[in-house]
């Protein structure tokens, strides 16, 4: 397997081959995400054939002053708002069958929650859900967040905050409940991070 910095390096300068193999690398990543900010699963795969198009035309004006996964999910979140906007007047089926992320020990009890987190994904408002797909299914941290969408760190927290609100409510769980951790809880806000959401960059 190539090293993945000379992938790059090799496919900013048009080589097709290292291309192919890098978006083979990340195609199941990017779809994840534009599966879970689309919902619909079609409409995602027509989103993800778009973001893999940006990123080989974009390809070549690549910097790297930003870390490659980190712009590779500023283009399939993009790619999957566009599509969102496309289909915002027609009704988006909650999918079930959703791609979930592997989990270790096959706990039945937590796949049942996963798919729960999966389906409340699609009651929550087009503003909120980006974020929250990026934190708990990319599982990119504020800073990192905040720059793929290009908002201050303080307005992800927010959106965090109140995407995961109206997932609780779709849960049928509105306070966030007591007791054993649930999907959607973010470690992140712990006591060794006691900021309010709406906190300083």
């Amino acid at each position: 397997m190539h090293d993945e910095k000379e992938l790059i390096a090799r496919a900013r300068k048009g080589d097709r081959a290292a291309t192919d193999r890098l978006l083979r690398l990340h195609y199941d990543t990017v779809h994840a995400v534009c599966r879970r900010i689309v919902i619909d699963r079609h409409a995602a795969e027509d989103a993800t054939q778009a973001a893999m198009i940006a990123v080989v035309r974009a390809l070549p004006g690549f910097d790297g002053r930003a870390k490659f996964t980190t712009w590779l999910y500023r283009i399939a979140t993009n790619a999957a708002i566009d599509e969102v906007r496309r289909i915002r007047r027609r009704p988006v089926p909650v999918d079930h069958s959703a791609v979930t992320v592997a989990q270790p020990g096959d706990r039945t009890e937590w796949v049942a929650e996963r798919l729960a987190f999966e389906s409340a994904l699609g009651s929550v408002t087009e503003e909120y859900r980006p974020a929250l797909v990026l934190r708990h299914v990319a599982e990119l941290d504020y800073a990192e967040i905040a720059e793929v969408l290009g908002l201050p760190v303080g307005t992800v927290r927010s959106r965090l905050a109140r995407g995961r609100s109206q997932l609780m409510a779709a849960l049928g769980n509105p306070d966030g409940g007591t007791g054993r951790q649930n999907p959607t809880e973010d470690p992140g806000l712990s006591a060794a991070d006691p900021r309010p959401e709406g906190g300083t960059r």
